[in-house]
C-alpha cells in the first residue's frame, strides 16, 4: 500500500458515481471518457442519490454498467420519452438520457425534436461517432459525406443517400430548447471544455430552465477501421470541420450559469 507523505498530492481518483467494472468498450472508444465526465459532474453537484439516467439502444446501452446510480432502459430511440415521464413523475430528480447518433438522430428523431419543443426539463448527452457502432458500423444520419461504412462501402453518396444531419444546429432552432452545444473528446483541452458544458447542462435542469443537450464528437476506431490514435485525428481533421464546435442555443436565462 502506498504511504502518503506531506508532498504527495492526489490529482485524480475514480469518481464515486463510476463503477469499478472493467470497460467493455473497444480500444480508443471515447464512451468511457464521456462516462467519466458525467460521473465527475454528478459527484461535484452532490446529486448521485438524486440522479436517474435513461440508457438508449446501441453501445450507449452499456452506460448503466459503468455509471453507479439509478438507470432505466428505453426502447430504441425512445429515451427522451421515457425521461419525460420520469421527470414529470419525479420532478425533484436529475434526469438525463445517454444516446448515440443512430438512436437519437434516426429512429429517435421525432422523440428528441418534440422533447425539445415541449421544453422538457431533461438533459441529453448525445454521442456522435458517425456510425451505428454496436450493430456493425452501418451508415448513420451523421455519417460524413464520402465516409465508408458497412452499408456505404463506396462512401456516403449525398446525392442518393442524403446529407448528414447536424443535430445541434437543428435543435437550436426549436423554441423550447434552452441550452444546446457541441463539444469534442479528442484531446485534453476539449475534454475539459466538454465537462464544463455537461455541468452547465445539468445546472440548466437543476434550475428548472428546460431542455438541454450536449453533443460530443466521439471516436469509433473499430468500425472506422483505424488505429485509436489515428481516430483522434479523424475527429479533429474531418468531423470538426463538418460539425463545428460551439454554443448553438443559450437562452438568456441560462447565461447567468456560464
Amino acid at each position: 500500500m502506498a504511504v502518503m507523505t506531506d508532498i504527495d498530492q492526489v490529482v485524480y481518483q475514480r469518481p464515486e458515481s463510476l463503477t469499478e467494472v472493467s470497460t467493455s468498450y473497444c480500444p480508443g472508444c471515447t464512451h468511457g471518457i464521456a462516462h467519466r465526465l458525467v460521473a465527475e459532474v454528478i459527484d461535484e453537484m452532490n446529486q448521485r442519490e438524486s440522479t436517474i439516467g435513461v440508457a438508449s439502444v446501441g453501445c450507449s446501452v452499456f452506460s448503466y454498467l459503468f455509471l453507479d446510480f439509478d438507470f432505466a432502459q428505453a426502447p430504441h430511440g425512445r429515451a427522451p420519452a421515457m425521461a419525460t415521464g420520469i421527470k414529470r413523475v419525479l420532478p425533484e430528480k436529475l434526469v438525463f438520457t445517454y444516446q448515440g447518433d443512430g438512436d437519437l438522430a434516426s429512429i429517435g428523431m421525432g422523440e428528441i425534436i418534440h422533447a425539445a419543443a415541449r421544453s422538457e426539463n431533461i438533459t441529453v448527452i448525445f454521442i456522435n461517432n458517425t456510425n451505428y457502432g454496436m450493430t456493425g458500423g452501418q451508415m448513420a444520419p451523421t455519417t460524413l459525406p464520402g465516409q465508408i461504412t458497412t452499408s456505404s462501402p463506396g462512401g456516403r453518396d449525398v446525392e442518393s443517400m442524403g446529407m448528414p444531419i447536424r443535430t445541434a444546429e437543428l435543435l437550436s432552432a426549436v423554441d423550447g430548447a434552452s441550452y444546446v452545444v457541441r463539444r469534442s473528446l479528442h484531446d485534453a483541452k476539449h475534454i475539459r471544455q466538454a465537462k464544463k458544458a455537461i455541468r452547465t447542462a445539468f445546472e440548466v435542469q437543476a434550475h428548472g430552465l428546460g431542455f438541454s443537450m450536449v453533443e460530443l464528437l466521439s471516436s469509433c476506431p473499430t468500425n472506422w477501421g483505424i488505429h485509436p490514435v489515428a481516430s483522434m485525428k479523424v475527429i479533429e481533421e474531418k468531423m470538426i470541420p463538418y460539425y463545428p464546435l460551439g454554443d448553438y442555443k443559450v437562452h438568456s436565462a441560462v447565461e447567468s450559469l456560464l
